[in-house]
């Protein structure tokens, strides 16, 4: 085969720009033992390209079993309704709360506005007690 041609395979083989038949065409040239001496390092290459594909490894590999997550999953999700029971019941004792202290400010309020008004009758009526008595002191 022409030197020349080899060369451009060469350098197609480098780009990654080469067929199969153009690849095969190199590994024949490279493995036939007649190789240009400026073309020796890639003899190399493809005579280790050769020797290489009949290894094979035959020890067993021995894989671990993955872990279901699943199983962790369900717990995740059955411990977050707990605690998302357990926040209602506590957020609904809370608004109850709220709610009483609530109640209890608005009855203070009442009271404390109706205690005022009473205090003020309470003086009213005793203002007319001594005007009574006055009259009745005049009178008698």
């Amino acid at each position: 085969m022409e030197l020349a041609n080899i060369e451009k395979l060469v350098e197609k083989y480098e780009n990654a720009e080469t067929s199969l038949q153009e690849e095969t065409t190199l590994r024949n040239y490279f493995t036939g033992g007649n190789v240009a001496p400026h073309l020796q390092e890639y003899e190399y290459m493809f005579n280790y390209f050769a020797t290489s594909k009949d290894e094979t490894y035959t020890k067993t590999i021995e894989l671990e079993p993955k872990k279901s997550k699943k199983r962790n999953l369900k717990w995740l999700s059955v411990a977050a309704s707990v605690v998302l029971l357990f926040s209602v019941f506590i957020g609904q004792q809370e608004y109850k709360r709220y709610q009483a202290k609530k109640q209890f400010e608005q009855i203070s309020k009442g009271l404390m506005l109706l205690s005022s008004n009473l205090q003020k009758g309470e003086q009213a009526v005793a203002t007319l007690y001594t005007y009574e008595d006055t009259v009745k002191k005049i009178l008698k």
